[in-house]
Protein backbone atom coordinates (compact mmCIF):
# COMPACT_ATOMS: atom_id res chain seq x y z
CA UNK A 1 0.00 0.00 0.00
CA UNK A 2 1.32 3.13 -0.98
CA UNK A 3 0.78 5.00 2.40
CA UNK A 4 2.82 2.62 4.11
CA UNK A 5 5.71 3.06 2.26
CA UNK A 6 5.23 6.74 2.46
CA UNK A 7 5.27 6.38 6.48
CA UNK A 8 8.02 4.49 6.33
CA UNK A 9 10.26 6.92 4.86
CA UNK A 10 8.84 9.90 7.38
CA UNK A 11 11.01 7.84 9.80
CA UNK A 12 14.24 8.93 8.00
CA UNK A 13 12.97 12.05 6.45
CA UNK A 14 11.88 15.32 7.06
CA UNK A 15 9.91 15.34 3.17
CA UNK A 16 8.38 12.69 1.13
CA UNK A 17 6.97 14.06 -2.24
CA UNK A 18 4.69 11.61 -3.86
CA UNK A 19 4.79 12.33 -7.49
CA UNK A 20 1.79 14.95 -9.13
CA UNK A 21 -0.19 15.14 -5.87
CA UNK A 22 2.16 16.89 -3.07
CA UNK A 23 4.65 16.58 -0.46
CA UNK A 24 4.02 15.14 3.34
CA UNK A 25 6.36 17.17 5.29
CA UNK A 26 7.66 16.43 9.38
CA UNK A 27 9.35 19.21 11.95
CA UNK A 28 10.55 18.18 15.20
CA UNK A 29 7.44 18.95 18.21
CA UNK A 30 9.34 18.46 22.04
CA UNK A 31 7.78 17.38 24.98
CA UNK A 32 4.31 18.84 25.43
CA UNK A 33 2.94 18.97 29.15
CA UNK A 34 -1.11 19.35 29.95
CA UNK A 35 -1.76 21.12 33.31
CA UNK A 36 -4.83 21.04 33.25
CA UNK A 37 -4.87 16.78 33.12
CA UNK A 38 -1.34 16.13 34.41
CA UNK A 39 -0.45 14.59 31.06
CA UNK A 40 2.93 14.39 29.66
CA UNK A 41 3.13 13.62 25.65
CA UNK A 42 7.29 12.59 24.50
CA UNK A 43 8.67 14.28 21.65
CA UNK A 44 7.26 14.07 18.53
CA UNK A 45 7.31 13.95 14.63
CA UNK A 46 4.56 16.96 13.67
CA UNK A 47 2.97 16.07 9.82
CA UNK A 48 1.83 18.37 7.52
CA UNK A 49 1.14 18.71 3.70
CA UNK A 50 1.90 20.97 0.79
CA UNK A 51 0.27 20.83 -2.67
CA UNK A 52 2.87 22.48 -4.22
CA UNK A 53 5.59 20.33 -3.50
CA UNK A 54 4.38 17.47 -6.11
CA UNK A 55 7.31 17.42 -8.32
CA UNK A 56 8.61 13.79 -8.25
CA UNK A 57 12.35 13.63 -6.80
CA UNK A 58 12.64 9.73 -7.09
CA UNK A 59 12.94 9.04 -3.59
CA UNK A 60 9.40 7.02 -2.88
CA UNK A 61 9.18 5.65 -6.85
CA UNK A 62 13.13 4.29 -5.99
CA UNK A 63 12.14 3.23 -2.73
CA UNK A 64 9.15 1.07 -3.49
CA UNK A 65 10.69 -0.44 -6.64
CA UNK A 66 13.84 -2.00 -4.66
CA UNK A 67 11.66 -3.03 -1.78
CA UNK A 68 9.29 -4.89 -4.50
CA UNK A 69 12.07 -5.53 -7.00
CA UNK A 70 10.70 -4.09 -9.72
CA UNK A 71 11.37 -1.25 -12.96
CA UNK A 72 11.29 2.07 -11.54
CA UNK A 73 9.19 2.98 -14.45
CA UNK A 74 6.85 0.02 -13.76
CA UNK A 75 6.74 1.61 -10.37
CA UNK A 76 6.04 5.14 -11.55
CA UNK A 77 3.20 4.22 -13.26
CA UNK A 78 1.65 2.46 -10.32
CA UNK A 79 1.95 5.85 -8.05
CA UNK A 80 0.13 7.45 -10.85
CA UNK A 81 -2.88 5.26 -10.85
CA UNK A 82 -3.03 5.50 -7.65
CA UNK A 83 -2.79 8.98 -6.98
CA UNK A 84 -5.18 9.10 -9.68
CA UNK A 85 -7.35 7.30 -7.60
CA UNK A 86 -6.52 9.26 -4.44
CA UNK A 87 -7.48 12.78 -6.56
CA UNK A 88 -11.19 11.15 -7.13
CA UNK A 89 -11.76 10.25 -4.21
CA UNK A 90 -11.25 13.92 -2.99
CA UNK A 91 -12.92 15.71 -5.81
CA UNK A 92 -16.04 13.34 -4.87
CA UNK A 93 -15.93 15.09 -1.87
CA UNK A 94 -15.37 12.31 0.17
CA UNK A 95 -12.62 11.97 3.25
CA UNK A 96 -9.29 10.33 2.26
CA UNK A 97 -7.30 8.62 4.83
CA UNK A 98 -3.70 7.37 4.80
CA UNK A 99 -3.11 4.88 7.52
CA UNK A 100 -0.66 5.91 9.83
CA UNK A 101 -0.57 9.37 7.84
CA UNK A 102 -3.62 11.56 8.36
CA UNK A 103 -6.92 12.35 6.58
CA UNK A 104 -7.36 14.65 3.31
CA UNK A 105 -10.30 16.52 2.08
CA UNK A 106 -11.74 19.54 0.30
CA UNK A 107 -12.73 22.53 1.71
CA UNK A 108 -15.43 24.40 0.04
CA UNK A 109 -12.45 26.69 -1.83
CA UNK A 110 -11.08 23.28 -3.20
CA UNK A 111 -7.72 23.34 -1.12
CA UNK A 112 -6.83 20.31 0.34
CA UNK A 113 -7.24 20.39 4.38
CA UNK A 114 -5.13 17.28 6.62
CA UNK A 115 -5.75 16.34 9.72
CA UNK A 116 -2.50 14.19 10.77
CA UNK A 117 -2.20 10.88 12.44
CA UNK A 118 -1.47 11.01 16.63
CA UNK A 119 -1.68 7.16 16.24
CA UNK A 120 1.41 6.66 15.57
CA UNK A 121 5.40 8.64 16.34
CA UNK A 122 7.85 9.01 13.63
CA UNK A 123 10.16 10.50 15.26
CA UNK A 124 12.92 8.01 16.28
CA UNK A 125 14.41 9.22 19.36
CA UNK A 126 11.30 9.26 21.19
CA UNK A 127 10.34 4.80 20.11
CA UNK A 128 9.09 3.15 23.34
CA UNK A 129 7.88 6.18 24.63
CA UNK A 130 4.24 6.90 25.31
CA UNK A 131 2.44 9.67 26.86
CA UNK A 132 1.58 9.55 31.00
CA UNK A 133 -0.86 10.96 33.74
CA UNK A 134 1.58 12.23 36.67
CA UNK A 135 -0.25 12.01 40.19
CA UNK A 136 -0.33 15.60 41.59
CA UNK A 137 1.64 15.32 44.98
CA UNK A 138 -0.90 16.26 48.06
CA UNK A 139 1.52 17.21 51.13
CA UNK A 140 -0.10 20.74 50.92
CA UNK A 141 -3.67 19.31 51.36
CA UNK A 142 -2.37 17.70 55.04
CA UNK A 143 -0.87 21.08 55.86
CA UNK A 144 -4.60 22.35 55.34
CA UNK A 145 -5.77 19.05 57.52
CA UNK A 146 -4.08 20.12 59.92
CA UNK A 147 -5.01 24.03 60.58
CA UNK A 148 -8.80 22.51 60.05
CA UNK A 149 -8.51 20.43 63.36
CA UNK A 150 -6.65 22.66 64.98
CA UNK A 151 -9.32 25.52 64.90
CA UNK A 152 -12.20 22.79 65.51
CA UNK A 153 -10.59 21.97 69.16
CA UNK A 154 -13.11 23.33 71.72
CA UNK A 155 -11.78 24.97 74.33
CA UNK A 156 -14.36 25.81 76.88
CA UNK A 157 -13.34 26.71 80.30
CA UNK A 158 -16.68 27.22 83.17
CA UNK A 159 -16.47 28.53 86.34
CA UNK A 160 -16.61 25.44 88.15
CA UNK A 161 -13.29 23.71 85.94
CA UNK A 162 -11.49 27.52 86.02
CA UNK A 163 -9.78 26.18 88.89
CA UNK A 164 -8.63 23.30 87.66
CA UNK A 165 -8.21 25.17 84.47
CA UNK A 166 -5.68 27.31 86.21
CA UNK A 167 -3.56 25.03 87.83
CA UNK A 168 -3.30 22.65 84.47
CA UNK A 169 -3.37 25.20 81.57
CA UNK A 170 -0.61 23.65 79.37
CA UNK A 171 -2.76 20.41 78.90
CA UNK A 172 -4.74 22.18 76.16
CA UNK A 173 -2.06 23.13 74.38
CA UNK A 174 -0.04 19.95 74.92
CA UNK A 175 -3.67 18.01 73.57
CA UNK A 176 -2.94 20.09 70.10
CA UNK A 177 0.56 19.59 69.77
CA UNK A 178 0.41 15.58 69.69
CA UNK A 179 -2.57 15.92 67.78
CA UNK A 180 -0.66 17.88 65.27
CA UNK A 181 2.06 15.76 65.31
CA UNK A 182 0.38 12.64 64.72
CA UNK A 183 -1.45 13.92 61.39
CA UNK A 184 2.01 15.40 60.43
CA UNK A 185 3.96 12.01 60.99
CA UNK A 186 1.04 10.29 59.31
CA UNK A 187 1.29 12.40 55.90
CA UNK A 188 5.11 12.17 56.55
CA UNK A 189 5.37 8.53 56.02
CA UNK A 190 2.43 9.06 53.49
CA UNK A 191 4.47 11.06 51.47
CA UNK A 192 7.56 8.91 51.70
CA UNK A 193 6.00 6.11 50.84
CA UNK A 194 4.65 8.00 47.09
CA UNK A 195 7.48 9.34 46.44
CA UNK A 196 9.93 5.65 46.81
CA UNK A 197 6.33 4.03 44.90
CA UNK A 198 6.84 6.62 42.22
CA UNK A 199 10.80 6.35 41.96
CA UNK A 200 10.17 2.72 41.42
CA UNK A 201 7.94 3.45 39.03
CA UNK A 202 10.41 5.80 37.01
CA UNK A 203 13.30 3.53 37.21
CA UNK A 204 11.08 1.03 35.54
CA UNK A 205 9.46 2.47 32.77
CA UNK A 206 13.56 4.07 32.17
CA UNK A 207 14.76 0.15 32.07
CA UNK A 208 11.48 -1.03 29.07
CA UNK A 209 12.48 2.36 26.95
CA UNK A 210 16.40 1.46 27.29
CA UNK A 211 15.75 -2.03 26.21
CA UNK A 212 13.06 -1.28 23.43
CA UNK A 213 15.72 1.20 21.92
CA UNK A 214 18.42 -1.21 21.93
CA UNK A 215 16.15 -3.61 20.16
CA UNK A 216 14.07 -1.31 17.94
CA UNK A 217 15.39 -1.72 14.09
CA UNK A 218 13.04 0.12 11.44
CA UNK A 219 13.86 -0.25 7.81
CA UNK A 220 16.30 -0.99 5.53
CA UNK A 221 18.28 1.60 4.56
CA UNK A 222 20.85 0.06 2.17
CA UNK A 223 22.14 2.05 -0.65
CA UNK A 224 20.60 1.12 -4.27
CA UNK A 225 23.77 0.80 -6.24
CA UNK A 226 26.47 -1.42 -4.35
CA UNK A 227 29.92 -3.10 -5.54
CA UNK A 228 29.60 -6.65 -6.12
CA UNK A 229 31.53 -8.37 -3.66
CA UNK A 230 32.91 -11.85 -5.07
CA UNK A 231 33.59 -13.98 -2.68
CA UNK A 232 34.40 -17.53 -2.57
CA UNK A 233 31.66 -20.28 -1.35
CA UNK A 234 33.54 -23.04 1.15
CA UNK A 235 31.63 -25.88 2.58
CA UNK A 236 31.52 -26.23 6.14
CA UNK A 237 28.73 -26.51 8.71
CA UNK A 238 26.44 -24.15 9.55
CA UNK A 239 27.43 -22.74 12.67
CA UNK A 240 24.37 -21.13 15.20
CA UNK A 241 25.30 -17.97 15.92
CA UNK A 242 24.94 -15.63 19.07
CA UNK A 243 26.37 -12.67 17.85
CA UNK A 244 23.31 -11.30 14.24
CA UNK A 245 24.70 -8.44 11.84
CA UNK A 246 21.20 -7.10 11.05
CA UNK A 247 20.54 -5.77 7.65
CA UNK A 248 16.75 -4.57 8.30
CA UNK A 249 13.63 -5.38 10.04
CA UNK A 250 10.17 -5.19 7.65
CA UNK A 251 6.81 -5.32 8.20
CA UNK A 252 6.01 -7.56 5.66
CA UNK A 253 7.45 -11.14 5.45
CA UNK A 254 7.51 -10.87 1.97
CA UNK A 255 9.29 -8.18 1.83
CA UNK A 256 12.29 -9.81 4.50
CA UNK A 257 12.31 -12.61 1.80
CA UNK A 258 13.25 -10.20 -1.18
CA UNK A 259 15.61 -8.62 1.22
CA UNK A 260 17.40 -12.01 1.46
CA UNK A 261 17.76 -12.71 -2.12
CA UNK A 262 19.06 -9.28 -2.97
CA UNK A 263 21.80 -10.38 -0.28
CA UNK A 264 22.62 -13.55 -1.22
CA UNK A 265 22.85 -12.73 -5.03
CA UNK A 266 25.15 -9.41 -3.88
CA UNK A 267 27.41 -11.71 -2.24
CA UNK A 268 26.15 -12.63 1.25
CA UNK A 269 25.83 -16.58 1.14
CA UNK A 270 24.74 -16.42 4.45
CA UNK A 271 22.26 -14.10 4.97
CA UNK A 272 18.85 -15.28 6.48
CA UNK A 273 15.45 -15.00 8.10
CA UNK A 274 16.19 -14.68 11.76
CA UNK A 275 12.57 -13.94 13.34
CA UNK A 276 11.19 -11.11 14.47
CA UNK A 277 11.15 -8.96 17.33
CA UNK A 278 9.23 -8.22 20.55
CA UNK A 279 7.77 -5.56 17.43
CA UNK A 280 6.62 -8.05 15.29
CA UNK A 281 8.74 -6.57 12.71
CA UNK A 282 10.81 -9.57 10.49
CA UNK A 283 14.28 -9.19 11.24
CA UNK A 284 17.41 -10.42 8.27
CA UNK A 285 20.63 -11.07 8.82
CA UNK A 286 24.10 -10.69 7.04
CA UNK A 287 25.82 -13.79 8.93
CA UNK A 288 26.11 -15.04 12.33
CA UNK A 289 28.99 -15.49 14.37
CA UNK A 290 29.87 -17.73 17.46
CA UNK A 291 32.40 -15.07 18.67
CA UNK A 292 31.53 -11.75 18.88
CA UNK A 293 35.60 -10.13 18.22
CA UNK A 294 34.84 -11.91 14.60
CA UNK A 295 31.09 -10.61 14.52
CA UNK A 296 32.62 -6.92 15.16
CA UNK A 297 35.19 -7.18 12.17
CA UNK A 298 32.29 -8.64 10.08
CA UNK A 299 30.69 -5.60 11.15
CA UNK A 300 32.86 -2.98 10.11
CA UNK A 301 33.61 -4.82 6.57
CA UNK A 302 29.28 -4.21 5.93
CA UNK A 303 29.46 -1.00 7.57
CA UNK A 304 32.44 0.33 5.35
CA UNK A 305 31.21 -2.07 1.72
CA UNK A 306 27.72 -2.01 1.76
CA UNK A 307 25.28 -0.10 4.32
CA UNK A 308 26.05 2.33 7.68
CA UNK A 309 22.91 1.22 8.96
CA UNK A 310 23.81 -2.54 9.54
CA UNK A 311 23.74 -2.70 13.49
CA UNK A 312 24.95 -5.88 15.82
CA UNK A 313 22.59 -7.81 17.74
CA UNK A 314 24.03 -10.28 20.16
CA UNK A 315 21.27 -12.70 22.07
CA UNK A 316 22.26 -13.91 25.50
Amino acid sequence: VLEHYISDLLYRYNCVVVPGFGAFLSSHKSAVLNEQSNSFYPPSKLLSFNKQLSSNDGLLVTYMAEVEQCSYEEMLQKVMNKVAKWKHTLNQGERLSLVNIGDLKLNKEGKILFQPSYQINHLTSSFGLSSFVAAPITREVLKKEVVAIEEKVPFIITPERRKESSIRPYLKYAAVILLALSVGLTGYRFYNDSMDRRQMVVEKAQEEVSKSIQEATFFDTAPLELPTLNLTAITKKPKVGMHHIIAGAFRVKANADKKIRLLQRRGFVEATYLGTNKHGLHMVTYSSHSEVDEALRTLRKVKRMQSQDAWLLSIR
